[in-house]
């Protein structure tokens, strides 16, 4: 992890949970840390734990919310400008709602899509645009999905959700092959668990030359 002490990265839905974990992590790391989130106070307590802990790195809070495209972009505007930009991006913000395929309210669907879909793609493109920008070649690109990503649990509450994290499992693979296309040497993974910050460590501590692209986790008692 030493070439990434003093750089930036950018987590999403950084107030609790794996975000939060992953958070303090990198900040342990000596990162320096955009934590985002709707609810920013969260992110501001893990902050000042940090600073109490005596952390080699620092972490930013930022008020965020994914469903809007202009806050993202405003986010992305104030890290250019406050740190040049990010070398990481961990895509772990999401969100579900109960609502079946044949009953299910539209606007939670949608709901579902604009975060777990669209600000996912939308903060990809703006950390990859910060990337070629300053010519960083070694930046990484983590996903954190679900196991609803890779089989459709049998619940009809959960299908529209499990649709979603379906596709983050396509766009993690889309966007590995239009950076080979690219010639961009910025690595992409997908991670997925309850307690996945030591893979983050792991997936960024892989040397240049080693792509870890998936990694599943699972309880062991789990069906």
């Amino acid at each position: 992890m030493d070439r990434w002490n003093g750089r930036v990265a950018l987590v999403t839905g950084a107030s609790a949970g794996i975000g939060e974990s992953v958070a303090k992590e990198l900040v342990r790391s000596g990162m320096t840390v955009m934590g985002c989130a709707r609810s920013v106070e969260n992110v501001q307590k893990l902050a000042a734990e940090c600073q109490r802990e005596g952390l080699s790195g620092v972490l930013v809070p930022f008020k965020c919310d994914l469903s809007h495209e202009e806050e993202i972009l405003s986010m992305f505007a104030a890290i250019r400008e406050q740190h040049e930009g990010v070398d990481v991006c961990i895509n772990n913000a999401g969100c579900a709602h109960s609502e079946p395929l044949l009953s299910g309210e539209t606007s939670a669907w949608k709901n579902m899509l604009d975060v777990n879909v669209l600000g996912l793609c939308i903060c990809t493109r703006e950390a990859y645009q910060s990337m070629k920008e300053r010519r960083v070649d070694d930046g990484h690109i983590i996903n954190i999905n679900g196991m609803s990503g890779h089989r459709v649990p049998n619940m009809a509450a959960a299908h529209f959700y499990s649709s979603t994290k379906f596709a983050v499992t396509a766009l993690t693979e889309g966007l590995r092959q239009e950076l080979r296309e690219a010639n961009s040497h910025i690595r992409v993974s997908m991670l997925e668990a309850i307690d996945v910050a030591n893979s983050v460590i792991y997936a960024l501590s892989a040397p240049p030359h080693v792509q870890v692209g998936d990694i599943r986790m699972r309880p062991v008692e789990e069906y």
